[in-house]
C-alpha cells in the first residue's frame, strides 16, 4: 500500500512512522506511538496488527478477523491525541457513520509495558 502521510496525523510520511511497527521490522517505544500505530493499523486494515497489539489477557473474542472486518467496515478520517501519560492515551478518532456523517470516538485507552512491547488493554469511552 503507498500512502504518503502517516494515517496517525503525525506529519511524516507512513514509512517513516507507523509502517515499521506494521510490518514488525520496529516495535512502538510508548503507550503513545503504539495507540498510533493501531489507529493507523485500523486505517490500512491491518488485522493482524491490531491483534497482536491487544494484551494476550484481553484477545478472546477479537480474533484477527473481526479487526480486519472493523477497519474495512470504517472510513477513518483523522487522529487527535488529547493526553498521553506513560501508560494512557486520550484521543478522538473522527470517522464516518453509515450516513456520511462524521463522528468522534473518544475514547481514553490503557495499555501495558510487557517484557519490552506495549499493547493495548483497554479503554474508557467518552
Amino acid at each position: 500500500m503507498n500512502i504518503l502521510n502517516c494515517p496517525c496525523g503525525s506529519a511524516l510520511q507512513y514509512e517513516n512512522c507507523c509502517q515499521p511497527y506494521h510490518l514488525k521490522t520496529k516495535t512502538a517505544p510508548t503507550a503513545e506511538a503504539l495507540m498510533r500505530s493501531r489507529y493507523s493499523a485500523f486505517v490500512v486494515a491491518d488485522g493482524d496488527y491490531l491483534f497482536e497489539t491487544t494484551h494476550p489477557s484481553k484477545r478472546k473474542g477479537n480474533s484477527k478477523d473481526a479487526y480486519l472486518q472493523s477497519a474495512k467496515n470504517t472510513k477513518w478520517l483523522k487522529l487527535e491525541i488529547v493526553n498521553a501519560k506513560y501508560d494512557t492515551v486520550e484521543f478522538k478518532a473522527f470517522y464516518l457513520n453509515k450516513k456520511f456523517q462524521t463522528e468522534v470516538l473518544h475514547e481514553k485507552s490503557n495499555f501495558k509495558l510487557e517484557d519490552g512491547k506495549w499493547y493495548y488493554v483497554d479503554g474508557e469511552f467518552y
